[in-house]
């Protein structure tokens, strides 16, 4: 179980996230057309996992729109912008900004990939939710960056995220 913070007030997460050298997690991820993504589905790309509570809060909407800006600098990566929001709030977001550099995915579905990556609130009123992770990984699947921002609204770290890509 890891910590984090919102608001100043404590609350948990599931479990520790994937370490550096480790494999990451197999996930089956929702898609806007309701169809499955699974981390086979990149093999061979770099990947950024931008996670986060909702794409319908302030610092959520930021981290999507400054990923997708520098995912245009990215070559052979796949920014993948995850939540438990419906597919179809994914969708309505990614048109209304007209981004077109990311990939949101949803965990609605089964629930797994919070719990897998150890990154679900278990407490508070963000409970069920996923928490803010940014996760990057190499062409293989093996994690090369985690953060898991330990104030909830606060973004990520985006510069040391890249800087593993460079």
């Amino acid at each position: 179980m890891s910590q984090i913070t919102l608001k100043g007030e404590k609350i948990n997460t599931y479990g520790s996230l994937p370490e550096k050298g480790e494999r990451a997690p197999h996930f089956e991820l929702i898609k806007s057309d309701l169809s499955t993504a699974t981390l086979n589905d990149f093999k061979g790309k770099r990947v950024i996992l931008n996670i986060f509570p909702s794409i319908d809060t302030g610092v959520c909407a930021t981290s999507v729109r400054k990923f997708n800006e520098r995912a245009t600098e990215l070559k052979n990566t796949a920014v993948l912008c995850i939540s438990r929001d419906l597919p179809f709030a994914q969708k309505r977001f990614v048109n209304d900004e007209g981004l077109n550099n990311i990939m949101n995915l949803s965990d609605f579905r089964d629930r797994n990939f919070g719990k897998d990556y150890g990154l679900e609130i278990i407490d508070g009123p963000f409970e069920g939710l996923l928490s803010r992770v940014v996760i990057v990984l190499d062409e293989e699947g093996n994690v090369i960056h985690s953060q898991q921002v330990p104030e909830i609204g606060e973004e990520p770290d985006y510069l040391s995220a890249l800087k593993t890509l460079l």
